[in-house]
Protein backbone atom coordinates (compact mmCIF):
# COMPACT_ATOMS: atom_id res chain seq x y z
CA UNK A 1 0.00 0.00 0.00
CA UNK A 2 2.93 2.54 0.32
CA UNK A 3 4.10 1.72 -2.94
CA UNK A 4 0.05 2.81 -3.49
CA UNK A 5 0.14 5.72 -1.93
CA UNK A 6 3.56 6.91 -3.80
CA UNK A 7 2.19 7.01 -7.18
CA UNK A 8 -1.16 8.61 -6.27
CA UNK A 9 1.49 11.25 -4.73
CA UNK A 10 3.35 10.93 -8.57
CA UNK A 11 0.61 11.41 -10.61
CA UNK A 12 -1.79 13.46 -8.38
CA UNK A 13 -0.50 16.60 -10.71
CA UNK A 14 -1.38 15.54 -13.65
CA UNK A 15 -4.86 14.56 -15.79
CA UNK A 16 -3.53 10.93 -17.00
CA UNK A 17 -5.84 7.98 -16.89
CA UNK A 18 -5.11 5.39 -14.31
CA UNK A 19 -6.00 1.98 -14.09
CA UNK A 20 -6.78 0.19 -10.95
CA UNK A 21 -6.70 -3.60 -10.49
CA UNK A 22 -7.60 -5.94 -7.80
CA UNK A 23 -9.70 -8.42 -6.04
CA UNK A 24 -13.43 -7.43 -5.63
CA UNK A 25 -13.42 -5.89 -2.03
CA UNK A 26 -10.30 -4.47 -1.77
CA UNK A 27 -11.00 -0.53 -1.84
CA UNK A 28 -10.84 0.52 -5.43
CA UNK A 29 -13.07 3.45 -5.47
CA UNK A 30 -11.35 4.84 -2.01
CA UNK A 31 -8.27 4.90 -4.02
CA UNK A 32 -9.91 6.47 -6.89
CA UNK A 33 -11.65 9.24 -4.57
CA UNK A 34 -7.79 9.44 -2.94
CA UNK A 35 -6.37 10.41 -6.37
CA UNK A 36 -9.17 12.52 -7.12
CA UNK A 37 -8.70 14.55 -3.78
CA UNK A 38 -5.40 14.85 -3.81
CA UNK A 39 -5.28 16.67 -7.57
CA UNK A 40 -6.12 20.03 -8.98
CA UNK A 41 -9.51 18.69 -9.72
CA UNK A 42 -10.41 18.06 -5.91
CA UNK A 43 -12.88 21.14 -5.74
CA UNK A 44 -15.15 19.21 -9.19
CA UNK A 45 -17.62 16.44 -8.60
CA UNK A 46 -16.24 12.82 -8.83
CA UNK A 47 -18.74 10.85 -10.77
CA UNK A 48 -18.77 6.87 -9.97
CA UNK A 49 -19.83 4.35 -12.65
CA UNK A 50 -20.38 0.65 -12.17
CA UNK A 51 -20.56 -0.47 -15.79
CA UNK A 52 -21.86 -3.81 -14.77
CA UNK A 53 -25.05 -2.55 -13.13
CA UNK A 54 -26.32 -0.23 -16.33
CA UNK A 55 -28.75 -2.29 -18.75
CA UNK A 56 -26.98 -2.61 -22.09
CA UNK A 57 -29.88 -0.59 -24.29
CA UNK A 58 -29.54 2.41 -21.98
CA UNK A 59 -25.77 2.52 -21.45
CA UNK A 60 -24.74 5.05 -24.09
CA UNK A 61 -27.44 7.54 -22.61
CA UNK A 62 -26.27 7.03 -19.40
CA UNK A 63 -22.62 7.43 -20.45
CA UNK A 64 -23.42 10.50 -22.96
CA UNK A 65 -26.62 11.47 -22.45
CA UNK A 66 -29.49 12.19 -24.76
CA UNK A 67 -31.28 14.89 -26.87
CA UNK A 68 -35.18 15.42 -26.02
CA UNK A 69 -36.80 13.05 -28.45
CA UNK A 70 -33.78 10.62 -29.06
CA UNK A 71 -35.53 7.69 -28.38
CA UNK A 72 -39.09 6.81 -27.04
CA UNK A 73 -39.33 8.09 -23.50
CA UNK A 74 -36.86 11.00 -23.83
CA UNK A 75 -39.20 14.23 -23.07
CA UNK A 76 -36.28 15.86 -22.02
CA UNK A 77 -32.30 16.29 -22.72
CA UNK A 78 -30.42 14.52 -20.04
CA UNK A 79 -26.37 15.09 -19.64
CA UNK A 80 -24.53 12.10 -18.90
CA UNK A 81 -22.01 11.13 -16.95
CA UNK A 82 -19.27 11.98 -18.96
CA UNK A 83 -20.47 16.00 -18.73
CA UNK A 84 -21.40 15.42 -15.12
CA UNK A 85 -17.76 14.75 -14.31
CA UNK A 86 -17.40 18.14 -16.22
CA UNK A 87 -14.08 19.47 -14.58
CA UNK A 88 -13.69 16.70 -11.94
CA UNK A 89 -12.71 12.69 -12.35
CA UNK A 90 -15.15 9.99 -14.11
CA UNK A 91 -14.77 6.33 -11.79
CA UNK A 92 -15.28 3.49 -14.57
CA UNK A 93 -15.85 0.76 -12.18
CA UNK A 94 -15.72 -2.77 -13.49
CA UNK A 95 -14.76 -1.83 -17.01
CA UNK A 96 -14.05 -5.11 -18.39
CA UNK A 97 -17.89 -5.59 -18.13
CA UNK A 98 -18.80 -2.52 -20.79
CA UNK A 99 -20.20 -3.48 -23.65
CA UNK A 100 -18.35 -3.93 -26.70
CA UNK A 101 -19.98 -1.69 -28.83
CA UNK A 102 -19.54 0.92 -26.42
CA UNK A 103 -16.05 0.61 -25.81
CA UNK A 104 -15.56 1.85 -29.00
CA UNK A 105 -16.82 5.40 -28.31
CA UNK A 106 -15.51 5.16 -24.74
CA UNK A 107 -11.69 5.78 -26.56
CA UNK A 108 -12.93 8.08 -28.82
CA UNK A 109 -14.12 9.93 -25.68
CA UNK A 110 -10.79 9.47 -24.02
CA UNK A 111 -8.69 10.32 -26.68
CA UNK A 112 -10.37 13.24 -28.48
CA UNK A 113 -11.80 14.94 -24.57
CA UNK A 114 -15.79 14.72 -26.66
CA UNK A 115 -18.57 13.64 -26.56
CA UNK A 116 -21.46 12.89 -28.64
CA UNK A 117 -24.97 12.58 -27.11
CA UNK A 118 -27.41 10.29 -27.85
CA UNK A 119 -29.69 12.28 -30.96
CA UNK A 120 -27.20 15.08 -31.77
CA UNK A 121 -24.98 15.56 -34.07
CA UNK A 122 -22.18 18.16 -32.67
CA UNK A 123 -19.79 16.40 -30.48
CA UNK A 124 -19.76 18.08 -26.47
CA UNK A 125 -16.22 18.90 -25.02
CA UNK A 126 -15.30 16.60 -21.75
CA UNK A 127 -12.99 18.04 -19.36
CA UNK A 128 -12.94 15.01 -17.39
CA UNK A 129 -9.94 12.42 -15.68
CA UNK A 130 -10.69 8.95 -16.25
CA UNK A 131 -9.66 6.61 -13.34
CA UNK A 132 -11.00 2.97 -14.52
CA UNK A 133 -11.00 -0.44 -12.07
CA UNK A 134 -11.65 -3.66 -12.74
CA UNK A 135 -11.42 -7.13 -11.00
CA UNK A 136 -10.84 -9.38 -13.99
CA UNK A 137 -7.81 -9.70 -16.10
CA UNK A 138 -7.95 -7.18 -18.99
CA UNK A 139 -5.20 -8.70 -20.77
CA UNK A 140 -6.75 -12.12 -20.93
CA UNK A 141 -10.24 -10.58 -21.86
CA UNK A 142 -8.10 -8.91 -24.65
CA UNK A 143 -6.89 -12.02 -25.98
CA UNK A 144 -10.18 -13.39 -25.95
CA UNK A 145 -11.69 -10.89 -28.32
CA UNK A 146 -13.59 -9.37 -24.91
CA UNK A 147 -12.52 -6.25 -24.63
CA UNK A 148 -10.45 -4.02 -26.86
CA UNK A 149 -6.77 -3.74 -27.29
CA UNK A 150 -6.52 -0.12 -27.70
CA UNK A 151 -8.69 0.74 -25.42
CA UNK A 152 -6.90 -1.46 -22.69
CA UNK A 153 -3.75 0.62 -23.68
CA UNK A 154 -5.19 3.65 -23.80
CA UNK A 155 -6.47 2.85 -20.04
CA UNK A 156 -3.02 1.69 -18.78
CA UNK A 157 -1.16 4.78 -18.76
CA UNK A 158 -0.71 4.54 -14.91
CA UNK A 159 -2.00 0.97 -13.40
CA UNK A 160 -1.99 0.57 -9.65
CA UNK A 161 -2.94 -3.10 -8.29
CA UNK A 162 -4.66 -2.99 -4.93
CA UNK A 163 -3.41 -5.69 -2.99
CA UNK A 164 -5.94 -7.83 -1.42
CA UNK A 165 -6.41 -7.31 2.65
CA UNK A 166 -5.01 -10.97 3.36
CA UNK A 167 -1.57 -10.00 2.52
CA UNK A 168 -1.90 -5.81 3.88
CA UNK A 169 -0.68 -6.76 7.48
CA UNK A 170 -1.88 -4.32 10.03
CA UNK A 171 -4.23 -3.15 7.69
CA UNK A 172 -6.33 -5.21 8.79
CA UNK A 173 -6.80 -3.95 12.99
CA UNK A 174 -5.74 -0.16 11.60
CA UNK A 175 -8.94 -0.21 9.19
CA UNK A 176 -11.15 -1.83 11.82
CA UNK A 177 -10.50 0.78 14.24
CA UNK A 178 -11.22 3.50 12.16
CA UNK A 179 -14.26 1.77 10.88
CA UNK A 180 -15.33 1.82 14.57
CA UNK A 181 -15.00 5.81 15.12
CA UNK A 182 -16.58 6.16 11.68
CA UNK A 183 -19.70 4.14 12.23
CA UNK A 184 -19.86 5.21 16.30
CA UNK A 185 -20.56 8.72 14.41
CA UNK A 186 -22.88 7.72 11.61
CA UNK A 187 -24.92 5.64 13.99
CA UNK A 188 -24.95 7.32 16.85
CA UNK A 189 -23.18 4.25 19.03
CA UNK A 190 -20.50 5.06 21.85
CA UNK A 191 -18.29 1.98 20.95
CA UNK A 192 -14.70 1.91 22.68
CA UNK A 193 -13.19 -0.53 20.56
CA UNK A 194 -11.65 -3.52 20.49
CA UNK A 195 -10.37 -5.83 22.91
CA UNK A 196 -7.24 -8.44 22.43
CA UNK A 197 -9.72 -11.41 21.84
CA UNK A 198 -11.12 -9.73 18.59
CA UNK A 199 -8.73 -8.13 17.65
CA UNK A 200 -7.01 -11.80 17.39
CA UNK A 201 -10.51 -12.82 15.64
CA UNK A 202 -9.88 -10.05 13.04
CA UNK A 203 -6.24 -10.88 12.37
CA UNK A 204 -6.50 -14.41 11.90
CA UNK A 205 -9.03 -14.46 9.12
CA UNK A 206 -8.52 -14.59 5.51
CA UNK A 207 -11.01 -11.35 4.63
CA UNK A 208 -12.20 -13.16 1.03
CA UNK A 209 -14.19 -10.21 0.76
CA UNK A 210 -11.66 -7.57 1.52
CA UNK A 211 -12.00 -4.07 2.68
CA UNK A 212 -15.83 -4.46 2.12
CA UNK A 213 -16.62 -7.08 4.01
CA UNK A 214 -14.39 -6.04 7.20
CA UNK A 215 -16.09 -2.49 6.96
CA UNK A 216 -19.62 -4.58 6.86
CA UNK A 217 -18.61 -6.61 9.74
CA UNK A 218 -17.60 -3.80 12.03
CA UNK A 219 -20.65 -1.35 10.79
CA UNK A 220 -22.81 -4.52 12.33
CA UNK A 221 -20.55 -4.88 15.39
CA UNK A 222 -20.88 -1.24 16.39
CA UNK A 223 -24.91 -1.19 15.24
CA UNK A 224 -25.59 -4.21 17.94
CA UNK A 225 -22.64 -3.56 20.27
CA UNK A 226 -24.31 -0.13 21.07
CA UNK A 227 -21.11 0.91 23.85
CA UNK A 228 -18.16 -0.75 25.47
CA UNK A 229 -15.81 -3.16 23.85
CA UNK A 230 -16.38 -5.04 20.75
CA UNK A 231 -15.69 -9.11 22.07
CA UNK A 232 -15.10 -12.48 20.11
CA UNK A 233 -18.49 -12.94 20.78
CA UNK A 234 -19.46 -9.99 19.40
CA UNK A 235 -18.23 -11.24 16.00
CA UNK A 236 -19.93 -13.58 13.08
CA UNK A 237 -19.68 -17.09 14.08
CA UNK A 238 -17.43 -17.54 10.53
CA UNK A 239 -14.93 -15.42 11.87
CA UNK A 240 -14.30 -17.62 15.33
CA UNK A 241 -15.10 -20.94 13.22
CA UNK A 242 -11.28 -22.09 13.01
CA UNK A 243 -10.77 -21.62 17.07
CA UNK A 244 -11.21 -25.00 18.86
CA UNK A 245 -13.96 -24.53 21.67
CA UNK A 246 -11.59 -26.90 23.51
CA UNK A 247 -8.81 -24.72 23.25
CA UNK A 248 -5.09 -25.78 22.06
CA UNK A 249 -4.37 -28.01 24.75
CA UNK A 250 -7.76 -30.01 23.87
CA UNK A 251 -6.06 -32.77 22.65
CA UNK A 252 -2.87 -33.14 24.30
CA UNK A 253 -2.02 -36.52 26.00
CA UNK A 254 1.08 -37.51 28.76
CA UNK A 255 3.27 -39.68 26.84
CA UNK A 256 3.88 -43.21 29.46
CA UNK A 257 7.30 -42.33 29.19
CA UNK A 258 6.69 -38.88 30.76
CA UNK A 259 8.11 -35.57 28.90
CA UNK A 260 10.32 -32.96 30.02
CA UNK A 261 7.91 -29.70 30.50
CA UNK A 262 10.71 -27.03 30.14
CA UNK A 263 11.32 -27.96 27.02
CA UNK A 264 8.03 -29.34 25.62
CA UNK A 265 6.20 -25.53 26.32
CA UNK A 266 9.11 -24.29 24.96
CA UNK A 267 9.19 -26.26 21.76
CA UNK A 268 5.56 -25.48 21.77
CA UNK A 269 6.11 -21.63 22.25
CA UNK A 270 8.55 -21.58 19.00
CA UNK A 271 6.14 -23.62 16.94
CA UNK A 272 3.48 -20.88 17.48
CA UNK A 273 5.31 -18.27 17.01
CA UNK A 274 6.59 -19.33 13.77
CA UNK A 275 3.06 -20.32 12.95
CA UNK A 276 2.07 -16.76 14.16
CA UNK A 277 5.34 -15.22 12.02
CA UNK A 278 4.13 -17.10 8.76
CA UNK A 279 0.31 -16.10 8.60
CA UNK A 280 0.90 -12.77 8.78
CA UNK A 281 3.71 -13.15 6.03
CA UNK A 282 6.65 -12.25 8.81
CA UNK A 283 4.83 -9.37 10.20
CA UNK A 284 5.89 -9.08 13.86
CA UNK A 285 3.08 -6.43 15.56
CA UNK A 286 0.23 -8.86 13.60
CA UNK A 287 1.73 -12.02 15.19
CA UNK A 288 2.22 -10.53 18.72
CA UNK A 289 -1.44 -9.52 18.23
CA UNK A 290 -2.02 -12.94 17.09
CA UNK A 291 -0.25 -14.78 20.15
CA UNK A 292 -1.52 -11.81 22.60
CA UNK A 293 1.85 -10.57 23.29
CA UNK A 294 3.39 -6.61 22.78
CA UNK A 295 5.22 -6.02 20.14
CA UNK A 296 8.23 -5.73 22.34
CA UNK A 297 7.68 -8.79 24.06
CA UNK A 298 7.78 -10.88 20.63
CA UNK A 299 10.96 -9.47 19.84
CA UNK A 300 12.65 -10.13 22.85
CA UNK A 301 11.30 -14.04 22.51
CA UNK A 302 12.72 -14.10 18.56
CA UNK A 303 16.23 -12.38 19.66
CA UNK A 304 16.07 -14.95 22.33
CA UNK A 305 15.81 -18.00 20.29
CA UNK A 306 17.78 -16.87 17.51
CA UNK A 307 14.64 -16.43 15.21
CA UNK A 308 15.07 -12.36 14.54
CA UNK A 309 16.99 -12.70 11.32
CA UNK A 310 13.82 -12.96 8.56
CA UNK A 311 11.21 -12.06 10.37
CA UNK A 312 9.61 -8.21 9.20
Amino acid sequence: MIEVFRVIEQVSDTDCTVLLLGESGVGKELVARALHRAGHRASGPFVPVNCAAIPRDLVESEMFGHARGAFTGATQAREGRFQAAHGGTLFLDEIGEMDAGLQCKLLRAIQDRQITPVGEVRAVHADTRIVAASNRDLEKLCADGRFRDDLYYRLNVITLSIPPLRERGDDVLLLARQFVETFNRRHGRHVEGLTAEAEVALAAYDWPGNVRQLENTIERAVILKRDGMIAGVDLPARLRADRPAAGLLGNLRLPASGVDLNEALEECEVRLILQALDRTGGNKAQAATLLQLNRTTLVEKLRKREMLRGAA
